[in-house]
């Protein structure tokens, strides 16, 4: 695998190129001729193949914020059901509500509940 070198500002001025060029090799991203960062394509080597990888990569992106559950999901290549079962037994929450959130949705909650049940049956 051969190595290729890009500045910040080549990375800046034509990212498509720098992604392109790290599908097939190892990019490294030199700030003032340090180098900052390493791009490497993920489909290299069959590494997104690999058992595990897909979903490992999915959760940490989800823990972290970065993806939603539903394109965390696709990144793990599991339907949603499937992906919340597999947070699920990792111990990671699917679902982040603020506490104003939660007691919003519990009053709405609260709400539908005394208006079905006031409702007269037929």
């Amino acid at each position: 695998m051969a190595m290729r070198a890009v500045s910040v500002s080549g990375l800046k001025n034509n990212p498509s190129e720098a992604l392109r060029q790290a599908k097939t090799d190892m990019v490294v991203v030199l700030n003032r001729d340090h180098p900052d960062a390493l791009l490497m394509g993920l489909d290299q080597q069959g590494l997104l193949q690999a058992p595990g990888v897909r979903p490992a990569l999915a959760t940490a992106l989800f823990r972290e914020g970065e993806l939603s559950l539903a394109r965390a999901a696709r990144v793990a290549d599991m339907d949603t059901a499937t992906f919340i079962a597999h947070l699920s037994r990792l111990g990671i929450a699917a679902i982040r509500l603020t506490e104003a959130e939660t007691r919003a949705d519990l009053d709405t909650l609260e709400q539908w509940l005394q208006s079905s049940s006031a409702t007269p049956a037929p």
